[in-house]
C-alpha cells in the first residue's frame, strides 16, 4: 500500500496496473465521502468511512459512532427524512439532503447491500451550489421589491421621490445582496445615444459627470457594453485598453447592460479595489439583478419625461381614481341591458342613458382639470400633438389585470384617447356589441389569457359583431399558452403587445392598428 502512495506523489510516468489499486485506496481518493452504514436494530452506524467523510465529522473517528451523531445531528432539509429505512424498504437508492450546525448543505445517497441491513452512502458537499440558489432566489426577490409600494404610499410620493426610493433601494441591495460597495448606473438617450447618469456610489466626480456615448469604441467599458449589448468583465483595469477610471484605485470593474425586451435602456457598472475582483457567477448575478432594476425603471416611468408638474399629477389622479369604477358601471349596464333588449324598451333606454352618463363623467373631470390648471391641460395638448393619430380615438382594454387596466387609462388618455376596460372575453364582446357608430371601439388590446377565454378565442368571438377586428394581442414577454398569438396571426392579426411595455412601444402598436384598421 505504501509504495502505491509513493507511486501516486511521484506521478509516475507509467501507468500502473489495475491490480495495483486496492478498492479501499480508491475510495479514499474519492472527492466525495463514502461511508458504510449498518442500520441492524434501527441503529444507523458508521462501519467504515473514507477520510473525506471524516473530515466534516470533527477530531473524533466516525466509525462506531451513529451516522447522524457523527455530523453533529444535522437538519434534514428534505426531501426524504428518512433516506436509509426508505433504502433499505424499496430496495433500491434514496436521497435527501442535510445542513448541519456549521451551515454546510451535504447531499447523500443511500444504496442498499443485497441481502443484509447495510447500506453504502456517498456524501457530497453541495454548500456552494444551494447557497448560490438561495442568493439567486434572494436577488429575483429583491429586484421585485424595487419599485414596490402599496398604493396609499405611492399617493403621498412626488415622482421624484419615487426616483429617489428607487435609487436608495438599489444602492441598499447592491451593497448588502451582492457586496457591491461602488457602482454608477446610467440610462440611454434613445434620440442622442448618450448614456445620461442616475446614480452613482462611489465614484470620483469627475467619472459621474463623463460625458459616454453608446459606441463601442472611445467611451470607455460603459459605452462599449450599451453598444453591444453584451455584458464585460475587466480583471485588470491598469492592461483594458476600454478601461476609463471611475472609483479611484480600481484594479477591476464589471458592466452589464440595462436590458428591457431586448432592448439596452443603459448600463449597470460595479468596481473593485481587487485584481480579478468578480467572477463570472457574479457577473451572472449582476445581469439578473439589471434586469430587475431596468423592469423598476420603466414601471416608475423614469425613462419618459418626469418632470410633469403637480397640477397635471393631480388631474391624472383624479380621473385614475374613478376611471375602472366608471369602466365597472359600463360593464354592469351594458350586461343588464343585453338581457332586456327585445323585452323592455323603457329599461333598455334607461341603461342606455346610463352609459352616456357614465362615459360623460370622465370627460366632465378632465375638463374640470383644465379649467383648475390650465398650464398644465397646454402641456398636454402639446404632448397629445405630437400623436395627433391618436386623439379622438375610442380604446377598448381587456384585461383581468388591474394595473394594466388602470396603466392604459392613465397613459393612453394623455394623447387625447377615449379608453374603457373590460375584465374578460365576456365583457369584452358585450361592450363590442353595445358600441355603435362613434363609440365603436378603434382598437382593441386584449391578454392573451382571459379568466374565461383566450385572445384568439376572443378574436373568433369578435368576428360574430365585426367584419374587421382590430384586435393588438397582449402578452408577458415569450408566454403563449394554446398558441394565440400564431393562431391570430394566421387570421391576420400581426400587432403583438409585451408587458411590462414602454410608453412609446404601447402609442407605436396603437397607431399601427388604426393605420391596419384604416387599410382595411
Amino acid at each position: 500500500m505504501a509504495d502505491v502512495d509513493d507511486s501516486l506523489r511521484r506521478g509516475s510516468d507509467s501507468p500502473a496496473p489495475p491490480d495495483a489499486f486496492p478498492p479501499a485506496l480508491i475510495l479514499e481518493r474519492l472527492p466525495d465521502g463514502v461511508v458504510l452504514v449498518d442500520v441492524a436494530g434501527g441503529d444507523a452506524t458508521i462501519r467504515w468511512s473514507n477520510a473525506r467523510f471524516a473530515t466534516w465529522c470533527g477530531p473524533r473517528n466516525p466509525e462506531g459512532r451513529g451516522f447522524f451523531a457523527a455530523l453533529g445531528d444535522p437538519d434534514v432539509v428534505g426531501p426524504d427524512p428518512r433516506p436509509f429505512a426508505t433504502a433499505l424498504a424499496g430496495g433500491q437508492s434514496a436521497a435527501t439532503t442535510l445542513r448541519t450546525r456549521e451551515g454546510r448543505y451535504l447531499h447523500l445517497l443511500a444504496s442498499p447491500l443485497t441481502g443484509g441491513r447495510q447500506v453504502v452512502v456517498s456524501v457530497r458537499d453541495v454548500t456552494h451550489a444551494i447557497l448560490e440558489q438561495q442568493k439567486l432566489a434572494a436577488i429575483h426577490q429583491a429586484g421585485q421589491r424595487l419599485a414596490d409600494l402599496a398604493p396609499a404610499e405611492l399617493a403621498d410620493m412626488t415622482v421624484q421621490e419615487r426616483i429617489d426610493l428607487l435609487k436608495s433601494n438599489i444602492i441598499h441591495y447592491s451593497r448588502d445582496l451582492l457586496q457591491f460597495d461602488v457602482l454608477e448606473i446610467r440610462l440611454l438617450d434613445q434620440r442622442t445615444g448618450r448614456l445620461e447618469p442616475l446614480l452613482a456610489e462611489g465614484m470620483q466626480p469627475e467619472a459621474e459627470a463623463r460625458i459616454l456615448h453608446a459606441r463601442p469604441e472611445h467611451n470607455g467599458v460603459t459605452g462599449h457594453v450599451a453598444a453591444t449589448g453584451r455584458s464585460y468583465l475587466c480583471d485588470d483595469t491598469t492592461k483594458d485598453p476600454l478601461y476609463l477610471e471611475g472609483c479611484k484605485g480600481a484594479k477591476s470593474s464589471l458592466t452589464v447592460p440595462l436590458m428591457l425586451h431586448d432592448q439596452v435602456i443603459g448600463t449597470f457598472n460595479v468596481e473593485s479595489p481587487e485584481p480579478g475582483g468578480f467572477s463570472d457567477t457574479d457577473r451572472q448575478f449582476l445581469e439578473i439583478f439589471a434586469r430587475d432594476v431596468a423592469a423598476a425603471l420603466n414601471t416608475l416611468e423614469l425613462l419618459v419625461a418626469e418632470k410633469a408638474t403637480t397640477a397635471a399629477e393631480s388631474i391624472e389622479a383624479i380621473h385614475g381614481a374613478v376611471a375602472l369604477p366608471v369602466d365597472d358601471i359600463l360593464n354592469d349596464a351594458v350586461n343588464v341591458m343585453e338581457r332586456y333588449i327585445g323585452h323592455d324598451a323603457d329599461v333598455v333606454e334607461r341603461l342606455q342613458r346610463i352609459l352616456r352618463n357614465a362615459r360623460d363623467i370622465k370627460q366632465v373631470i378632465q375638463k374640470v382639470g383644465e379649467q383648475m390648471t390650465p398650464s398644465s391641460a397646454h402641456a398636454q395638448t402639446r404632448q397629445a400633438g405630437r400623436r395627433p393619430a391618436l386623439a379622438g380615438r375610442r380604446i377598448l382594454v381587456v384585461d383581468a389585470d388591474e394595473q394594466v387596466r388602470a396603466a392604459a387609462h392613465a397613459l393612453l388618455e394623455r394623447y387625447g384617447c377615449t379608453v374603457e376596460t373590460a375584465r374578460d372575453g365576456g365583457e369584452a364582446a358585450s361592450m363590442v356589441r353595445a358600441a355603435h357608430g362613434r363609440e365603436a371601439y378603434d382598437v382593441i388590446l386584449s391578454d392573451i389569457r382571459l379568466p374565461d377565454m383566450s385572445g384568439y378565442q376572443l378574436l373568433l368571438k369578435l368576428q360574430e359583431t365585426l367584419d374587421h377586428v382590430p384586435l393588438v394581442l397582449m402578452t408577458g414577454f415569450g408566454y403563449d399558452p394554446g398558441h394565440s398569438i400564431v393562431k391570430a396571426r394566421q387570421a391576420g392579426i400581426d400587432l403583438v403587445l409585451f408587458k411590462p411595455f414602454r410608453l412609446d412601444q404601447l402609442l407605436d402598436t396603437v397607431e399601427r392598428a388604426l393605420s391596419a384598421a384604416r387599410t382595411a
